[in-house]
């Protein structure tokens, strides 16, 4: 699974050996992975990676990139009331231009830990990798030799402490990267418990890399560990436990959200 084109000096910087990856727990180490679960992951990771778009996908991503800039700008602005009150009908106008389409699940996915057995699942509606979701910063995700390596710059609208991203939305960011990263396990499901170690402020507006290593499976719980760099320095790290669903649980859960859906229209 390996990424030959990425050169050494682009490989994470995770080390197995380092005290920071010491566990207190003894889970046994996955075994070795079906060669076709291994490469139905790996295509799956790399649907995270958006790759060439569509026409359609384009403009949506477009159009969620302006809405971001509108959120980034708009984040303790300093504009007159006259240009915020003309913002606010041009910005109502856009919003019931949507106001007669349906909001449906046809492109994809909220997280790649859900994307079952899908090869080319689509996340354009994460609120975290969605490049459709003005929520979503958004991040992308990577494969690497069996870590999973996440690049992201958080804007002024993800501010915590002054200059810093909200402690909040790092765990988010953990939760994803690891929600990945549980899948190389061949019986991906989802979280259990996420805790994070809070190193160092993690900064805004900068390039910042997460990364995520399985370390064994003991047998429904996966266990998974992940860091998070500014450059060269570890901000946070974060430990998971996540439970592989039984077979069926998962689209139990996506008949309940159609359902919601329906009582709402």
């Amino acid at each position: 699974m390996t990424d030959s084109s990425d050169t050494p000096a682009e490989r994470p910087r995770i080390d197995i050996s380092d005290a920071r990856w010491s566990t207190d727990y003894l889970p046994k180490m996955a075994g070795e992975a079906d060669p076709e679960r291994l490469s139905m992951v790996t295509k799956r990771i790399q649907a995270a990676s958006h790759g060439e778009l569509s026409s359609r996908r384009q403009s949506l991503k477009d159009l969620a990139d302006a809405a971001r800039l509108l959120v980034d700008r708009l984040v303790a602005t300093d504009a007159p009331e006259d240009v915020v009150r003309a913002a606010t009908v041009e910005v109502q106008a856009a919003a019931d231009r949507f106001a007669d389409y349906h909001q449906g699940t046809l492109y994809g996915f909220s997280e790649a830990a859900n994307a079952g057995d899908r090869e080319d699942p689509l996340y354009d509606h994460s609120p975290l990798i969605g490049i459709a979701n003005p929520l979503a910063p958004p991040m992308s995700l990577r494969e690497v030799g069996g870590i999973i390596a996440a690049e992201v710059n958080f804007g002024q609208a993800y501010e915590g402490p002054p200059g810093c991203v909200h402690g909040g939305y790092v765990a988010a960011a953990f939760d994803e990267v690891l929600g990945a990263t549980q899948s190389l396990s061949g019986a991906p499901g989802m979280t259990g418990t996420l805790t994070v170690r809070y190193e160092k402020p993690t900064p805004l507006q900068t390039d910042l890399r997460f990364e995520g290593r399985l370390v064994g499976v003991e047998r429904r719980k996966i266990f998974v560990e992940g860091a998070c760099y500014a450059g060269d320095t570890l901000t946070a790290t974060a430990k998971g436990i996540f439970i592989s669903m039984q077979p069926g649980a998962f689209l139990d859960i996506i008949a309940e959200r159609e359902r919601r859906q329906e009582e709402q229209r």
